[in-house]
């Protein structure tokens, strides 16, 4: 059986600018859909702490926007996609995804549907009215009113009701998301990586490490991570990042051997979504992607800030954000040569 090392932060605290802190943790969907992945793959999934503290969820990571569902994240993804014809002028932020209501395009989708109007021309009105509170900065719902081509078909109230609707749906969602990882065994009693002997961590195929704030708080500097490293990296084993997880790398620096990733392509949480979160506007001490940068990183976003985006360079894999999360997974099953049972 193939074994995967997850290492996780079990920093509890973020140091803002202006000598402020905020709470902070490992991100809720980095850790659990990897480790549904690993499992359903039939890999054993080992986790370690810097210092063999439980990990906390980042509350953040907890907001009801960050676990909208599957199929209306994707469909609003087919929507913001007819914008423009090519995908480099699409801004997708932060703002736009969570405080607009684009959320229930689908939804809205499917009443117009029921309402027996014709699919071409639902998802026209649909497409339409989202193009509109997108760039206007408009809700969506707002907009879906003031057409009277939808209104005749569904009130304003439904439509409230709909974007309600994704909106409870999504907060149940988070808090199925938090049971989920207090019942994993593995999380609340981590190892201590600083006690693990080099024999213990030679016997991982891989290791992972997924984000939240925290790994820029004991990661990104540790001494124990830079041993994880070097031992697996000398033996062509699989490493891992996703989202700030990729802070983890710069730990394998300095020294007169220079950094162990100089001139890898890889990707990480961008300074542009950095900017659009809680921390980016409160303030961060350093970003993510200059630092990597710096470092000597061959760095490489997606077309589009807050979409799945994975680089993979000889045995190190990359995602650049949360919405990473599981094909970052499947690219480590793939490349350890299992396959999802």
């Amino acid at each position: 059986m193939a074994r995967v090392l997850m290492i996780v932060t079990s920093a509890r605290e973020f140091p803002l600018a202006r000598d402020q802190s905020h709470p902070t943790g490992y991100f809720a969907e980095e850790v659990l859909k990897p480790y549904d992945r690993f499992v359903a793959a039939g890999l054993e999934v080992v986790v370690a702490t810097p210092d063999g503290q439980p990990p906390q969820v980042d509350p953040y990571s907890l907001e009801p926007f960050f676990h909208y569902p599957d199929e209306d994240e994707d469909f609003l993804s087919s929507v913001i996609r007819t914008f423009a014809p090519d995908v480099d002028d699409i801004r997708v932020t932060l703002h736009q995804l969570t405080g607009l209501d684009l959320i229930a395009a689908r939804r809205v989708l499917l009443a117009l549907l029921q309402s027996d109007l014709d699919p071409d021309t639902a998802r026209s009105l649909v497409a339409r009215n989202a193009r509109t509170a997108w760039r206007e900065d408009r809700n969506y719902v707002e907009v879906l009113g003031s057409d009277a081509e939808v209104t005749a078909h569904v009130s304003l109230p439904r439509l409230r009701e709909l974007a309600d609707q994704v909106q409870a749906d999504s907060a149940a969602e988070a808090r199925r998301t938090q049971e989920r990882l207090a019942a994993i065994e593995a999380l609340q009693r981590p190892l201590d990586l600083s006690r693990m002997t080099d024999e213990e961590i030679q016997s991982f195929d891989a290791v992972f490490v997924p984000g939240g704030h925290g790994p820029m708080v004991d990661l990104a500097g540790s001494p124990h991570v830079r041993r994880v490293l070097h031992l697996l990296h000398a033996r062509d084993r699989t490493i891992a990042t996703v989202c700030h997880g990729s802070a983890a790398l710069l730990s394998a620096g300095e020294g007169y051997q220079g950094w162990l990733f100089d001139g890898y392509k890889m990707t990480g949480f961008t300074d542009e979504e950095e900017d659009q979160t809680l921390y980016g506007q409160l303030g961060m001490p350093w970003y993510l992607e200059s630092r990597l940068k710096n470092a000597g990183a061959v760095f490489d976003d997606g077309d589009m800030a807050w979409v799945s985006h994975v680089v993979v360079d000889r045995n190190l894999i990359t995602g650049q954000n949360p919405q990473a999360s599981e094909a970052v997974a499947d690219a480590i099953v793939k490349r350890l040569g299992v396959g999802v049972r």
